[in-house]
């Protein structure tokens, strides 16, 4: 039933007055010195600045731009924008499709577009890299020096929202998340201060920001190591529906003995006019071809295939054109668990049996034309994996070594704003028949993979219990006023 709005509480009456307050005291905050970097509509900047996301579900009306050209002065405008109880919402590379993650309607958006470092060790051993970047930017630069990071697999994934979020990559088998290779955060606390953070410097905090996001402060800089990979064998390898039992099998296979650390999969469903099923291989080696832990799937034959040696710019650059600009999009995570073939491939086809049994629903209500991609794809994350990121001193993510974790997304991407509620109301419950398909089964874990997410979805309780109360712990002591929890209100928060 719908209520008069002079019928409502006082108390919530208040609460809006106060939320639209601190919208507005935003962008008065920061006149003064802090002028020349604040853009408003009309402006070039605000234009652009404000249409610089990957997706329309991200696109909103701030009341200003806030664009500091350094760390220093971005310090003295979040100080302004707490002083003045303001609202804001920080953007880095654009590319987390969740209306009101990294974008907000009349409070500031902070964008980094102008934090553009970009800078070598004199051994070319840490790479030290600004949050204005995407990681084809990252991966060119490293290119001439033969030298690779772990961070997005495809071009135009921005630079901190992966790594903030653990960081998914190709060279997860040798060096763990992306997150796991960083050994320095410079980062801008909740009440003005910058901080470098490390191992030996505030090391909660240092532990808290690999998998804890944008809780604690705001990064101005990663350092993070480099590995030496001048060439790669990567490419998809895609069969037809007749041989889609055979392709999970495959990626079964896979999950349950991932022998060979060079190696990354990414398998995925892909309907449309007919089925398709394809795998992204990666191999980290400049003269190895075909290796044998990838048998599996090059055994079944391809209709399309682009594997091949390359560099890690044009494999990101291939797996880039994936992505479609100016669209409405979700992203939904889940995952299974186990620790034999058996129970990975009965994982993967509950999965998979579910997704595809409810589709028919999603096309009898959205036309087949507004319809731009569906995709069900698996990550899978074993031993070696974790047992890299043990080696580097641990994250927030709080995996159990001794299990072999299938990560899984559903995306669906789509035309037209009007199917915004019936995707949103179908995924949600796609997802709940999904998790209780695998609960039933036993094989259902609570981590849900933050790039993957949804903004429905729970994140920090799949860290486990004891991870989730460190990460509040930690808020706590570096943001006591919980600056990022309530002025900030986009992003997953630890409370």
């Amino acid at each position: 039933m719908r209520v008069a709005s002079s019928l409502l509480p006082l108390a919530g009456l208040a609460a809006a007055s106060a939320i639209g307050q601190r919208s507005s005291n935003g962008c008065s905050a920061l006149k003064g010195n802090l002028s020349g970097a604040t853009f408003y509509a009309g402006n070039a900047v605000y234009d652009y600045e404000t249409q610089n996301f990957w997706s329309n579900t991200e696109i909103m009306s701030p009341g200003c731009v806030f664009r500091p050209q350094s760390s220093k002065q971005l310090a003295k405008g979040l100080q302004k924008l707490v002083k003045a109880n303001a609202q804001f919402a920080v953007r880095g590379g654009g590319h987390m499709g969740i209306r009101g993650s990294n974008n907000i309607d009349n409070g500031v958006l902070i964008v980094m577009s102008n934090l553009t470092t970009m800078a070598l060790s004199e051994d070319q051993s840490v790479l030290s890299l600004g949050p204005a970047y995407r990681w084809i930017d990252v991966y060119n630069f490293l290119e001439p020096y033969g030298l690779a990071v772990p961070g997005g697999r495809l071009a135009p994934v921005g630079v901190p929202g992966l790594l903030l979020a653990g960081g998914v990559n190709f060279y997860g088998n040798q060096v763990g998340w992306g997150c796991d290779s960083v050994i320095n955060y410079e980062v801008v606390l909740a009440d003005g201060s910058l901080v470098n953070v490390n191992q030996s410097s505030h090391p909660d905090l240092f532990w808290a920001l690999k998998g804890g996001s944008s809780n604690f402060g705001l990064v101005t800089r990663f350092d993070i190591e480099t590995i030496k990979s001048p060439k790669i064998w990567a490419g998809a390898h895609t069969v037809s529906a007749e041989y889609v039992d055979q392709f999970l099998e495959a990626a079964a296979t896979y999950a349950a003995n991932i022998s060979d650390p060079k190696s990354h999969i990414v398998p995925a469903l892909v309907p449309g006019d007919s089925l398709l099923a394809s795998v992204i291989l990666f191999y980290d080696s400049e003269d190895t071809s075909y290796p044998e832990i990838f048998k599996p799937f090059t055994d079944i034959p391809s209709i399309s295939s682009t594997v091949g040696f390359k560099t890690l710019a044009e494999f990101a650059t291939e797996l880039g054109a994936m992505v479609v600009d100016d669209i409405n999009d979700v992203f939904v995570a889940g995952t299974v668990k186990g620790t034999t073939y058996d129970e990975l491939l009965e994982g993967i086809s509950l999965i998979n049996n579910t997704f595809f049994a409810e589709l028919p629903k999603l096309y009898a209500q959205i036309p087949a034309a507004n319809i731009s991609t569906i995709q069900l794809d698996w990550q899978p994350i074993g031993a070696s994996w974790m047992e890299a990121t043990a080696a580097r001193g641990g994250n927030a993510l709080g995996l159990d070594a001794s299990k072999v974790y299938l990560c899984y997304a559903e995306v669906v991407e789509w035309i037209g704003s009007a199917y915004d509620e019936i995707v949103a109301a179908w995924v949600q419950e796609t997802t709940y028949k999904i998790n209780n398909a695998t609960q039933a089964a036993g094989l259902y874990d609570a981590f849900n993979y933050m790039g993957d997410a949804a903004g429905f979805q729970s994140i920090f309780p799949g860290y486990g219990a004891a991870n989730h109360q460190k990460l509040q712990r930690v808020a706590r002591k570096y943001d006591p006023h919980a600056v990022f929890q309530t002025l900030m209100p986009g992003g997953f928060k630890v409370f």
